[in-house]
C-alpha cells in the first residue's frame, strides 16, 4: 500500500523521519481508500463461506471487513510486515508474512483475491496477476486496485510541478510502474477473467480532507529525501504543504483504478 524498497527489492513502504510512524501513513491510506474498496467488494456476490486472500494487507482494515462478511469462511492476509494486522476477535482471519512474488497456492484455493496498491510495485505484474488468477476457484472473483499517475507538468502550481515530478522520479527509481493502473482492466480480461468492471477514483491535493492529511504526512516523512537530493528546497516543500486546503492549489495528481473480474466456471 505504500512505497519503500524492501529487502526483496521491490517498492512497498515509505521512508520516514521524525516522530510519525509508518503505520500512521497506512491508517490514513485506509481512511482514504477503504470506502472505495469496500464499495467494489460489496458489489460482488460475496458469500459467508468464501475463502478470501488479501495480498499486501497493510494495516489489515480490509482483511477484517472480509472476515466479518465471510464469517463462515476464511481470510488470509499476506504482507511483508504483518505486524500491524490485528486479528483479535476474528477467528477466521490469519495474518502471514509473505512475499507474493515467492508465495504460491494450489489452484482453486480462494473464492476472492484482493490486492490494493501492490502489483504496480512488482516486477512483471501481468505475469504475477495471471499466476494469482490460478489460485481462484471456478466462479471466484479477483479485485485489484493500482494507481495511474498523471503527468506532473500538468500540476496546478509551479511548486507542485517540481515536487510531484521529483516524487514520481523517486518512485520509478524504486521500481514502481507509474502507468500500470491504466492497463489493469485490459490485463484482467487478457488473463481470462470475465465480467470485468472498473472504476476510477481521483486523488491529490484538495480532493478530500483525507487526501490532504495523507499528502501532508507523506511530505513530513519523505520530503527530506527530495530536499536532500536537491529536487526541491525546504522553502518550496513548506510552501507545498502550506497550500494544502487552498482551493487555488486543488489538483488531481493520480487516479486509483479499481478493476475486478470473475474466473469462468467452465
Amino acid at each position: 500500500m505504500t512505497e519503500t524498497t524492501s529487502p526483496q527489492g521491490h517498492s512497498t513502504g515509505s521512508l520516514t523521519r521524525g516522530k510519525t510512524s509508518p503505520v500512521d501513513q497506512v491508517r490514513l491510506f485506509e481512511r482514504k481508500y477503504d470506502p472505495v474498496t469496500t464499495a467494489v467488494v460489496e458489489g460482488l456476490p460475496l458469500e459467508r463461506t468464501w475463502r478470501c486472500l488479501e495480498i499486501g494487507a497493510g494495516g489489515g482494515s480490509m482483511a477484517r471487513r472480509l472476515a466479518q462478511r465471510a464469517d463462515r469462511g476464511t481470510v488470509l492476509a499476506l504482507d511483508l510486515d504483518p505486524s500491524h494486522i490485528d486479528t483479535a476477535g476474528h477467528a477466521n482471519l490469519e495474518a502471514r508474512q509473505a512475499d507474493v512474488q515467492k508465495e504460491d497456492f494450489a489452484p482453486g484455493s480462494f473464492d476472492l483475491v484482493l490486492a490494493r496498491a501492490v502489483f504496480e510495485h512488482l516486477e512483471e505484474p501481468a505475469h504475477l496477476l495471471e499466476r494469482a488468477v490460478g489460485w481462484l476457484a471456478p466462479g471466484g472473483w479477483m479485485v485489484v486496485e493500482d494507481f495511474y499517475y498523471l503527468p506532473p507538468e500538468d500540476a496546478t502550481t509551479h511548486v507542485s510541478r517540481t515536487l510531484v515530478a521529483g516524487y514520481l522520479q523517486r518512485l520509478r527509481a524504486q521500481g514502481a510502474d507509474l502507468w500500470w493502473g491504466r492497463r489493469l482492466p485490459a490485463t484482467l480480461a487478457r488473463v481470462g477473467l470475465r465480467s470485468v468492471g472498473s472504476r476510477v477514483t481521483p486523488a491529490g491535493p484538495g480532493q478530500s480532507a483525507a487526501d490532504d492529511d495523507l499528502i501532508a504526512l507523506r511530505m513530513r516523512q519523505e520530503g527530506h529525501v527530495l530536499v536532500d537530493n536537491g529536487v526541491v528546497t525546504a522553502e518550496e516543500l513548506a510552501e507545498f504543504v502550506g497550500s494544502l486546503g487552498d482551493p487555488r492549489a486543488r489538483d488531481m495528481t493520480t487516479m486509483l483504478v479499481s478493476a475486478w473480474g470473475q474466473r469462468p466456471t467452465a
